[in-house]
């Protein structure tokens, strides 16, 4: 059975920092991409960030370019979002993701139990 776990969610002041971190069990995924998304409170889920299979490719929501880096540890099974300069705006549940990439949650396959972020102004 696939999972995916995130972790690392926080309650973190305006301009703070954050490392979240999902493992992923149940199989191999270093050939497919891995992502990340949020959902804010009444509002849709959106795209944060993805990285392709190798980790050479990279692709970040305009919201959160130059501020966010993804990453991963395909020995480890692993994917990271770091997030920098953070603010309220960034306030959602983050959900891990395995798939094909891209930024739509259609070419993803499994999904996280996701992890909340609250950043306070």
């Amino acid at each position: 059975q696939v999972q995916l776990v995130e972790s690392g969610g926080a309650l973190v002041q305006a301009g703070g920092s954050l490392r979240l971190s999902c493992v992923a069990s149940g199989r191999t995924f270093s050939s497919y991409a891995m992502g990340w998304f949020r959902q804010a409170p009444g509002k849709e889920r959106e795209f944060v960030a993805t990285i392709s299979w190798s980790g050479g490719n990279t692709y970040y929501a305009d919201s959160v370019k130059g501020r966010f880096i993804i990453s991963r540890d395909n020995a480890k099974n692993k994917v990271y979002l770091q997030m920098n300069s953070l603010n309220p705006e960034d306030t959602a549940v983050y959900y891990c993701l395995v798939g094909r990439g891209g930024s739509y949650p259609q070419r993803y396959n499994y999904w996280g139990q996701g992890t909340q972020v609250t950043v306070s102004s």
